[in-house]
């Protein structure tokens, strides 16, 4: 992952549960809606192989990544299969060691501020605060106050109609996820209403 590129559209796809027979017309759709950054997580069954997959399919078009990464055999895994950058739920240290040591963008997740400083101490490219909508965008405000060098990622709750919020507050880059990857949409083939919903997150980007 290059990470420059990436604060140019600082905006992540998150995929869960998706099955293989998915991927190839998911990516199509991803790539039309314009979005550039997407992760597969590591507790979607075959993760590592959809993975493969997704980075084949998108030829150069997407940044691909590993989410849930929870363990060193999930990182290697992921590594292996062609992710890019390595997204946490909360902050797994030597997952977060080895990311910093091999210059892979590592994004833990946190979120108190304990938890967010720590995560950032230890080499987070961004921190995660997850989940963000029981605090809301005001709470990356307050965070920031203290903690202005530090870059937060908004994730959990984010929709375009607060998007445009969490950056005025301070979020450096938010996530999506099952509201527009739907599991529905998925299994009936609506891959296009996938692509639309995408763009209108992009639309709101600041």
């Amino acid at each position: 992952m290059n990470v420059a590129e990436f604060k140019k559209q600082p905006v992540l796809g998150i995929v869960r549960g998706v099955e293989a027979e998915h991927i190839e017309p998911l990516i199509e759709a991803v790539v039309a809606g314009g979005l550039k950054t997407l992760e597969i997580t590591m507790n979607t069954r075959g993760a590592a192989e959809l993975i493969r997959k997704a980075v084949q399919a998108a030829r150069g078009r997407l940044i691909l990544g590993a989410g849930t990464v929870l363990d060193m055999d999930s990182l290697k895994s992921a590594q292996d299969a062609g992710a890019t950058f390595m997204v946490m739920p909360v902050l797994v240290k030597d997952v977060l060691a080895y990311c910093v040591k091999n210059k892979i963008p590592a994004f833990p997740g946190a979120l108190t501020p304990q938890e967010i400083y720590q995560a950032w101490e230890q080499g987070a490219t961004m921190v995660k605060v997850f989940p963000a909508k029981f605090f809301g965008p005001e709470y990356f405000r307050e965070i920031k106050g203290p903690f202005n060098q530090v870059e937060l990622l908004a994730c959990a709750g984010v929709t375009p109609q607060n998007m445009h919020e969490y950056f005025s507050c301070g979020a450096s880059a938010v996530a999506f996820g099952a509201s527009v990857f739907r599991r529905d949409w998925l299994q009936e083939g609506k891959y296009s209403l996938i692509g639309r919903s995408i763009k209108e997150y992009l639309c709101q980007l600041p």
